[in-house]
């Protein structure tokens, strides 16, 4: 039985929150080595870190969603082009499949925006 429309907005706001989530925890890893990043910040790295900290805390609270979805994308791609893609062209060999489905995720809310449960909301509301 398939879930009721009305579900719809509240899952797309569940869906931003996690991704915002998953996403500060890569930022996390780099600047605070929790969980501990496995090699050296270089300054390709430490810009990936600011955009996943502060990316994925306005990703998380549904704040700019649609304009700062739209930049992770973007890094999420050059992500995978850079540092997945060289090693094999399919995601599973190269480790890439988190890169990939954040790309394809952030692409999605720039899209659909950030759902009722969000600062987006409630800043429209006013």
């Amino acid at each position: 039985m398939p879930l009721p429309p009305l579900w719809s907005p509240r899952l797309l706001s569940l869906l931003r929150i996690i991704v915002g989530l998953g996403f500060v925890q890569h930022g996390c890893s780099k600047f605070f080595g929790i969980p501990p990043f496995p090699m050296p910040l270089n300054p390709l790295l430490t810009v990936a870190g600011v955009l996943e900290l502060g990316g994925g805390a306005l990703i998380l609270v549904g704040l700019f969603t649609r304009p700062v979805a739209f930049v992770l994308s973007g890094m999420s791609a050059a992500a995978y082009f850079i540092a997945h893609f060289p090693k094999s062209v399919f995601p599973a060999a190269n480790g890439g499949e988190a890169a990939m489905l954040y790309c394809f995720v952030f692409l999605y809310l720039a899209a659909a925006g950030a759902g009722p449960i969000s600062l987006d909301a409630r800043r429209s509301r006013m």
